[in-house]
């Protein structure tokens, strides 16, 4: 629901006209490339036995007895674990491919998903999430992609964007949604698709599945109306795409606490998600120049890894031992000790090693992404271009794709495209097929 549609439809429609193929494209055949690869290889090089310390060894995920053994949390079979992962490495590819709308080669696209998710995915999600990954051992809490997902997107679109270079200046300067109504239905398959993104990391209907669904919503509907609030305040008027933006900074931002924290940590936690990264966006990335260099069409950067960052230290300060205790299934209090918990009860060493542990993922996955991202954009370059020819930037889906989202044109007038007809350019199109005129109707083909 997330990605296929929601964010299919959402970035299809909150582009440019002649973007709209194009974009929710690049969502569409990445859903389907990553299944494939995560299936082939990329499942076991995230869950599975050790190779080093921040990979497993790269195996085949097909095989019937494995599917139908039970997955290292003891619930369920591993065909579960196998597709419910996939949509979170899939959405995280959909994800990067926001900071990228507009400019970005479809062909280089193509190589890109298959890359990242081999070379830079798999490394945080072991590290993060396999009980034998490194950061899994030293007790750092994601409880459903915070790190592993946004702040690996968001680091990760950023720097592809450095390297794949900016949209036209006609398209920066002005990039109107061509449907703002469409854009409003995708935000609201991608907020109500989180239910699941979060409610299903306990992998059991659960007392903690319950609270994190519970957080998601209350976290994300306070960051909405807190950027909605800022808007108002500082713009004069109530921004839709503002209002969608601090919806999709509260997703984020609870999502690496939504089981492990109570409900009113998640009402502070949309306050700040919709608060720091509105002034990351609004006021800091217009005096700090490189980010002004760099074009992230979607404001990937301040949705995913600020908000992602954001999440995972307050899940540090916030954290409550005992629902952590319910979803790790731990019996120690070792690990897993919020900041305020640990001064609570005498226990602030325990606490700002939690938080310490928290900073320190967050340095990892920037590292791992900036340099694992650049390493490709740089391999990719040498067989396809990043970026479109100025013909293509400048005439958008019917150059890439030979076919346009709005068939709809001028006072009637069907259009029809020069790449991809029924017709050669000397056949003329049947009568049938052409306008009624004005005010008449036009007959489809």
């Amino acid at each position: 629901m997330q990605s296929v549609p929601g964010l299919v439809i959402l970035y299809g429609s909150i582009v440019k006209k002649k973007w709209a193929v194009n974009s929710a494209f690049m969502a569409l055949y990445a859903f389907a490339a990553v299944l494939i690869c995560w299936v082939g290889w990329g499942y076991q090089m995230a869950f599975g036995d050790k190779f080093i310390p921040f990979l497993g060894q790269p195996d085949v995920a097909l095989d019937q007895k494995f599917l139908l053994r039970r997955t290292f949390v003891g619930y369920l079979p591993n065909a579960t674990m196998v597709y419910f992962q996939f949509v979170f490495a899939a959405i995280t590819l959909i994800l990067i491919a926001g900071a990228l709308l507009g400019r970005m080669n479809f062909h280089a696209w193509m190589i890109f998903v298959p890359l990242w998710l081999t070379f830079s995915y798999t490394i945080t999600a072991y590290s993060i999430w396999c009980p034998t990954g490194w950061l899994y051992k030293k007790g750092i809490i994601d409880y459903s992609g915070g790190y592993v997902i946004h702040l690996s997107s968001g680091v990760a679109g950023f720097t592809a964007a450095f390297w794949v270079g900016p949209r036209t200046n006609k398209d920066r300067e002005r990039f109107p949604p061509n449907n703002i109504l469409l854009m409003l239905a995708g935000a609201g398959l991608l907020w109500m698709g989180w239910t699941g993104f979060n409610g299903g990391d306990p992998y059991t209907v659960s007392v903690d599945a319950s609270l994190a669904v519970l957080n998601t919503h209350v976290c994300t509907a306070t960051s909405l109306l807190v950027w909605l609030l800022l808007d108002i305040i500082f713009f004069g008027k109530p921004s839709v795409i503002g209002a969608i933006q601090g919806m999709i900074t509260g997703l984020v931002c609870i999502t690496p606490a939504a089981g492990v924290v109570q409900g009113w940590a998640a009402i502070i936690m949309g306050m700040l998600s919709g608060s720091i990264p509105w002034y990351t966006m609004m006021v800091l990335h217009k005096k700090i120049s490189f980010l002004k260099h760099v074009d992230d069409t979607m404001a990937i950067f301040h949705t995913h890894a600020i908000a992602g960052s954001l999440g995972g230290i307050l899940t540090g300060i916030f954290a409550e031992p005992k629902l952590c205790r319910i979803f790790y299934l731990v019996p120690e209090w070792e690990h897993y000790i919020g900041l305020l918990n640990g001064f609570h009860n005498n226990r602030a060493g325990a606490g700002f090693k939690q938080l310490g542990v928290q900073l320190l993922g967050i340095l990892f996955v920037v590292f791992t992404n900036v340099i694992m991202t650049s390493i490709i954009c740089v391999v990719i370059k040498f067989v396809v271009p990043l970026r479109l020819s100025e013909e293509q930037l400048s005439t958008g889906d019917d150059a890439i794709h030979g076919e346009e989202a709005y068939a709809l044109w001028g006072d009637g007038e069907k259009y029809q495209s020069r790449h991809n007809s029924f017709y050669t350019a000397d056949q003329e199109i049947p009568q049938s097929t052409k306008s009624a005129g004005a005010g008449g109707q036009v007959e489809m083909a």
